[in-house]
């Protein structure tokens, strides 16, 4: 056997260097290698290395720590191997050929596909289906199971100390070990194996918020805050110069739509007029809060630190009497800066949503279902754990900025004559064009097709279709797609069902609950439109069929425009929420009543019959939307300094306000205030969108600030 030199690695490398740090390809097959004749300190020089051929030798293992970060490809067939643990820290590698090593079993093949997250091609062949099932998929599955053994069994102690966590661990491992069971007895060792990993990983997940953090956030009291200043103006940038149309949350409310070409100029702002004066001193009480609560760094972000204890699903409440609604601010995350640097306060988040409750009966499954929430801004999208503060998966897409996106459940099939099951998805659009489609449980960007010629402003499913997809553009247009399902390897088909044509940029679609199929309400800047939806119509393009209006509108000037309606939902089947750019309040109003009037013969308008006006916050800031909870009668809409105004509707939809009085918010959350270490705090940014699960159990708020907050209710103890 030849000793490992510097100068016999030059002399086997190809093509051939001058210096170690040169190597691209090595050839030391054949030699009689064993571990400990490769030298770690030597090696590691290897710093450009991207393909090693080791085939032939005796090896057993590889050294541990064994750093070549450009590795791509190696050649480990006809050696000894039994432990593949060891090449865990070759992270870069793609290509792997392991044959005619007797003591590798399938167990370590599964091993080998998470030890490796860029491994392809295994043997020669291309694993890459197989392999992100079991990274992803599979370990999902027993990720559920494990955090519903924590659940049940075990908790953080009160003081964390090194030894009672070593404890803990110990414990908690064993106990998963023994009772998750999943997957064929075949691979068993592969799972229990999977199962400690994951085990180990929850647990410091549950730890990291207790920990100090250099880099971390704190909350300031907002009774302590008090230097109100003047409402934050939305960022404006300046006209782009590339090829890409204008963008919405760049654009001013009355500026020339983007012409026919790709790029598109921006209208300089007019000025505002005062907008119309609405008192709070006496009606609107801020929440009360608690002493300042510590926040720790989570992965790409940050999180304030929650002193409650896991808390298992609640059952909703059918009674009429529902527990007052008290929210604390949980966790603040910045995961969508550039470059994943924590000094971005520029990237503008712009949708958020929940998952919808899964299709299973597992109480583990559901729960974990229903605090998973996509949030998208900048050329980024991010689904996160409300409860942990962990960012659970991230797509960045160079280039692009994300304005919307939204979940569904479609099907897919297995291979062959598998089983068809629900599969949840997200549909994701901004300013190319372009969905992308994306199964986030498995980790796999499955798709893309392009929507419109212009940037999307706005996406949403059909409930109860849920391969229905409306894409609204920046061409004033909204599309209507079947985008089908999927089989085992990701292949779909969109097919585009309806045109219907708007008269100016729709930025919120809401399809009444009870008629999902026949109706679609769009948002949009020059007014509320309705349109029939209807397949059996002859017709694919079609214009509106009637235009709702506002009182508000008749206070329109020719220096102040009311009609951009920015904030659209359904609180009932019957109720909606809207409101208008620069309308200090927030009407509710009946669907059916409204459709029900015969529309204007020349102006093909009704007038929208009111059921109550909300008292929202005195602001000239466009594209704040307003979120609503049915099954919590809840509405929340956050302001341009940062704050959440909200409203418990229930007593006022069953006792009809007055016509024409305000309805004061039930509490406006402030600003939570996050301060890093050594810096100032961050003032009240705008609030563009808000979300809540179907329960009220998480509220979250995103920011002009690239700022991900996080709220968490709390339940009474009772």
């Amino acid at each position: 056997m030849e000793k490992i030199t510097a100068k016999l690695l030059l002399e086997r490398a190809s093509p051939k260097a001058s210096m170690l740090e040169e190597i691209k390809n090595l050839n030391l097959s054949g030699l009689g290698l064993k571990c400990e004749h490769l030298p770690i300190p030597l090696l590691c020089r290897l710093r450009a290395l991207e393909s090693w051929d080791l085939s032939g030798n005796r090896l057993e293992e590889l050294p541990r720590g064994l750093a070549l970060p450009a590795l791509r490809s190696l050649d480990l067939s006809g050696n000894e191997m039994d432990d593949v643990t060891t090449l865990d820290s070759l992270t870069s590698l793609e290509e792997l050929k392991m044959e005619d090593n007797m003591y590798i079993t399938v167990n370590d093949n599964y091993k080998l596909m998470v030890l490796l997250p860029k491994l392809k091609m295994y043997n020669g062949k291309d694993i890459t289906s197989t392999a992100n099932h079991m990274r992803y998929v599979y370990g999902e599955n027993l990720r559920t199971r494990i955090v519903a053994v924590w659940q049940t069994d075990f908790h953080l102690p009160s003081s964390v100390t090194e030894e009672k966590v070593a404890v803990l661990e110990r414990d908690f491992v064993k106990a998963a070990r023994n009772q998750v069971k999943f997957g064929p007895s075949s691979i068993s060792d592969y799972t229990k194996w999977r199962v400690e990993m994951i085990a180990k990983e929850h647990l410091q997940s549950l730890l990291r918020p207790k920990e100090a953090s250099k880099g971390s956030w704190q909350l300031n009291d907002p009774k302590e805050n008090n230097n109100d200043t003047s409402p934050a103006k939305r960022r404006r940038l300046a006209p782009d110069t590339g090829d890409t149309p204008s963008l919405r949350p760049r654009r001013k409310v009355g500026a020339d739509p983007p012409g026919d070409g790709d790029t598109a100029t921006h209208t300089p702002a007019r000025p505002r007029p005062t907008p119309r004066k609405v008192g709070l001193a006496s009606a609107v009480r801020s929440s009360p809060r608690k002493a300042a609560a510590n926040v720790k760094e989570e992965g790409e972000g940050a999180a304030i630190q929650s002193r409650d204890g896991p808390r298992s699903p609640r059952k909703k409440s059918r009674s009429r009497t529902q527990e007052a609604v008290r929210l604390k601010p949980l966790h603040v995350l910045q995961c969508h800066s550039k470059q994943d640097g924590s000094e971005d306060f520029s990237t503008q988040l712009w949708a958020c949503a929940f998952q919808p409750p899964p299709h299973s009966s597992s109480t583990a499954e559901s729960a974990a279902g229903s605090r998973l929430v996509a949030t998208c801004g900048g050329d980024s999208l991010c689904v996160i754990d409300c409860e942990t503060g962990m960012v659970m998966k991230k797509y960045k897409v160079p280039g692009e900025e994300f304005f919307s996106l939204a979940w569904s459940t479609v099907f897919m099939s297995g291979k062959g004559s598998g089983p068809v099951r629900p599969c949840s998805i997200l549909a994701a659009g901004g300013k190319r064009g372009q969905v992308k489609l994306i199964h986030p449980r498995a980790n796999v960007a499955y798709g893309e097709f392009h929507a419109s010629s212009k940037a999307l402003s706005i996406l949403h499913f059909n409930p109860r279709q849920g391969n229905f997809l409306f894409a609204g553009s920046y061409d004033n247009k909204i599309t209507m797609w079947d985008i089908g399902g999927v089989d085992s390897q990701y292949n779909f088909k969109a097919i585009q069902l309806l045109v219907l044509a708007c008269k100016s940029t729709p930025l919120h679609l809401c399809l009444p609950p009870a008629s999902p199929d026949t109706h679609l309400l769009a948002a949009t800047d020059d007014g509320l439109r309705c349109f029939n939806t209807e397949l059996h119509k002859n017709t694919m393009k079609r214009t509106e069929e009637m235009e709702i209006t506002f009182p508000i509108y008749k206070e329109e000037d020719k220096d102040c425009s009311f009609r951009t309606i920015d904030g659209l939902r359904f609180l009932t089947d019957d109720v909606v929420a809207s409101k208008s750019y620069m309308q200090a309040s927030i009407y509710l109003w009946s669907w059916s009543q409204t459709h029900g009037q015969r529309p204007h013969n020349k102006t093909g308008r009704v007038h929208a019959v009111l059921l109550a006006e909300l008292q929202w916050a005195n602001t000239d800031m466009p594209y704040l939307s307003l979120s609503t909870c049915p099954g919590e009668s809840y509405v929340v809409c956050g302001d341009d300094a940062g704050r959440l105004w909200t409203y418990h509707t229930d007593a006022l939809l069953r006792t009809k306000s007055q016509s024409g009085k305000l309805t004061p918010p039930t509490e406006v959350l402030e600003w939570p205030a996050p301060v890093r270490k050594g810096l100032s705090p961050v003032e009240g940014p705008a609030i563009n969108s808000v979300a809540m699960d179907p329960e009220l159990s998480y509220l979250v708020a995103l920011s002009d600030k690239n700022m991900v907050v996080v709220w968490k209710r709390l339940h009474s103890s009772s």
